[in-house]
């Protein structure tokens, strides 16, 4: 199935001069990718990326471990359009709300059981049990989340329209940087306490 959702990613995407543009990670990366790097120094392993299969380190906080094949890890997919993401999810574990700036997400999940869902700009929430073959839509900008609603690990495989797509999850933007907590409780409605909670328990200041 990963193979079918990359190869309808990779066609629907503009067609280039160049036959690809192996992204020279020694540079830096601009609105439009990364500069190629020199053809002559490219080779097959630029095109494959290994150990997506096995699970990185747990997250002792969210019980889940997601493995990306973003353009900075997988360097052959610069300018193509498209990304890849194994994510392993124990028991009770989630992906809290985050949100793609530059990408539009598909998940597949592979094992277990997910409840996923986004929300969209205006307020309403879209949510669904996805239980192994199925797969769901999160689109550009939008917050959403996968939460582990399963006995066993849940495993999935995710799709993104951009080699790198970002990522920006609310709670530490809210809570582990220095925001101050004043204006923080300003455009959250919530109280001192909680947000000094909040703070701590995600390294914040201020």
């Amino acid at each position: 199935m990963l193979p079918i959702l990359l190869l309808s990613l990779l066609f629907s995407s503009s067609s280039h001069a160049a036959d690809f543009c192996v992204a020279d990670l020694t540079g830096p990366e601009t609105p439009s990718g990364y500069h190629c790097k020199n053809e002559s120094a490219v080779t097959a392993d630029d095109f494959v990326m290994t150990g997506l299969g096995v699970p990185g380190n747990f997250s002792s906080m969210f019980k889940a471990a997601p493995k990306a094949a973003f353009v900075r890890q997988f360097p052959g997919i610069n300018g193509l359009g498209i990304s890849a993401a194994f994510v392993y999810y124990a028991p009770g574990g989630f992906i809290p709300l985050h949100t793609h700036p530059a990408g539009s997400e598909l998940i597949v999940v592979t094992q277990g059981t997910l409840l996923a869902g986004f929300i969209s700009s205006a307020n309403n929430a879209y949510y669904k049990t996805l239980n192994t073959g199925d797969a769901m839509v999160f689109p550009q900008g939008l917050l959403h989340f996968q939460v582990n609603v399963g006995e066993t690990t849940a495993i999935a495989v995710v799709g993104f329209s951009s080699p790198s797509p970002g990522i920006q999850t609310t709670s530490f933007s809210l809570f582990a940087g220095n925001l101050p907590s004043a204006l923080v409780e300003k455009v959250t409605f919530l109280d001192d306490d909680e947000v000094k909670k909040l703070k701590k328990m995600l390294g914040g200041t201020g």
